[in-house]
């Protein structure tokens, strides 16, 4: 009988269908639904990404139970348990989190998402039938829970094709593509994320069916593109792979297009490898911002002229604002994002004054420095070249802990201009307000509140506020260029 593998270590012995295989590790509240469900008639096996990560002696992040219970008999038995979709799946949160689902048929795919038709299933054979990958359609039936003893159903052959690192369609390829589209782009996170190789029959299906990719939910491809920068090692491996099966210029041709664009840098390759390089050198911890270094460099590929990229940095924050908007990021992370591509190209020397210093904390947003210096340096060691952040990070540090930045650290506010200047509500008050922040960064002795206002009783006499002076925010060579 096979035992579980121990953790960080992949099952080494050969196991297929009908093998009797050990659990030891498995936790006692997904022993217990097990049980109960069995208790009440109901045949329940372990199902998906839960066994396949056991396989691969890495612990689970979810548990996934099927089972012949219907919906409505698994939430009956669970109080407390969620029941809100056509698919039977049922959520168990307590004491930790089981989704159990229903054995499932499935009609056609005509929208190459959503099967168009849902039958409960009256055997876990079926039920594997119908998922994508071989890996993924392997079930663990108990036999002794109380030992954690089981059988393995792995009619496909999925824990061989694990051990063997390879990739493999559930039955005929073509089909499993053309039910969900979303399935091409999971091959290449399985395969990048796992170490897998794809298994030559299905690569030339993904190849074939790369265009339909499009028809995918902008919502569908974001998740699965976070899912991959999540993944310690992916990023490189991953759009490479994408790149190469077709799928990258389908879902994000603003990054194919920086293939065979000139670096020019100590590291060889071209835009694109550099941009990976950036991403894979951030934490995976973070994916929104290994999402800024894999498209900090967009713009260059339009801005290429005599072997400079001027002005890429304001094209890339474009582009990389409409990629995130195709793909319904949350509008607090395409400002994030969009932010840090901005302004990655500033270029600190040692000659910028305090009030410079001031001036790019202000433009660059206190929330945001720590995220720009992390993508500063992940350029600089995707470039080859050295980069030392220490001087400004300390002036940063002591401009924040001695001086005014924003403008709620202004010593007036708005009530206060309209107090002493007779001024009703309206937009004047704010580029008011905004003008004397401005001053206030070249000079923080300014921050005075009789100051303040007899600067804003002047700016509305002379009708300096109207508008705002473009040069004020321009700095001392804040910027460099590439």
């Amino acid at each position: 009988m096979a035992q579980l593998p121990l953790p960080g270590r992949p099952l080494e012995a050969q196991l297929s269908d009908a093998d009797r295989l050990v659990l030891g590790d498995l936790p006692q509240p997904v022993v217990d639904l097990l049980a109960r469900l069995d208790q009440h008639g109901h045949t329940a096996v372990l199902v998906g990404g839960c066994l396949r990560d056991l396989l691969r002696g890495v612990p689970p992040n979810d548990w996934d139970v099927a089972t012949s219970a219907p919906p409505e008999a698994v939430a009956a038995l669970f109080p407390g348990a969620s029941w809100e979709n056509r698919f039977g799946t049922v959520t168990v949160l307590e004491p930790i989190r089981i989704e159990v689902t229903t054995f499932r048929m499935e009609g056609g795919y005509r929208d190459r998402r959503r099967p168009d038709e849902v039958r409960w299933g009256s055997s876990i054979q079926e039920d594997l039938a119908r998922r994508d990958f071989t890996m993924n359609a392997v079930a663990w039936r108990p036999v002794d829970l109380d030992a954690r003893a089981g059988t393995l159903v792995d009619p496909f052959g999925g824990a061989e094709d694990l051990r063997a690192g390879l990739l493999r369609a559930v039955g005929r390829p073509e089909r499993r593509f053309e039910e969900d589209a979303l399935r091409l782009l999971r091959a290449v996170r399985f395969a990048a994320c796992l170490d897998l190789r794809i298994d030559p029959s299905t690569e030339a299906a993904i190849q074939l069916l790369a265009p339909t990719v499009a028809s995918v939910s902008g919502e569908r491809v974001r998740n699965e593109l976070l899912r991959i920068l999540a993944c310690r090692d992916a990023p490189s491996v991953a759009f490479v792979l994408m790149e190469r099966l077709g799928l990258l210029p389908v879902l994000l041709g603003e990054l194919a297009a920086l293939r065979a664009i000139p670096q020019g840098k100590p590291l060889a390759g071209d835009a694109l490898e550099h941009s990976l390089r950036t991403a894979a050198a951030l934490p995976p911890s973070d994916p929104i911002l290994r999402l800024a270094g894999l498209l900090h460099d967009l713009g260059k590929a339009t801005t290429m002229a005599d072997g400079h990229f001027t002005g890429h940095e304001q094209v890339g924050a474009e582009l990389t604002a409409a990629v995130m908007r195709r793909l319904r990021f949350a509008n607090a992370e395409i400002d994030r994002v969009v932010r840090l591509v901005r302004e990655h190209m500033f270029g600190y020397t040692p000659e910028w004054t305090d009030a410079a210093v001031r001036r790019f904390i202000r433009r660059v947003g206190v929330a945001a420095l720590d995220d720009l210096f992390a993508l500063r340096e992940a350029d600089a060691a995707a470039s080859g070249g050295p980069v030392s952040l220490d001087e400004l990070r300390g002036r940063v540090a002591a401009e924040l802990g001695s001086s005014p930045i924003e403008q709620r650290q202004l010593a007036i506010d708005g009530d206060d201009l309209q107090r002493a200047l007779g001024l009703g509500e309206g937009p004047l008050i704010g580029r008011l307000l905004a003008r004397l922040l401005d001053a206030v960064l070249e000079a923080p002795s300014r921050n005075e509140p009789e100051q303040l206002l007899q600067m804003a009783s002047e700016m509305v006499a002379a009708g300096a506020a109207t508008q705002r002076d473009p040069g004020t925010l321009s700095g001392e060579s804040e910027r460099r260029q590439d």
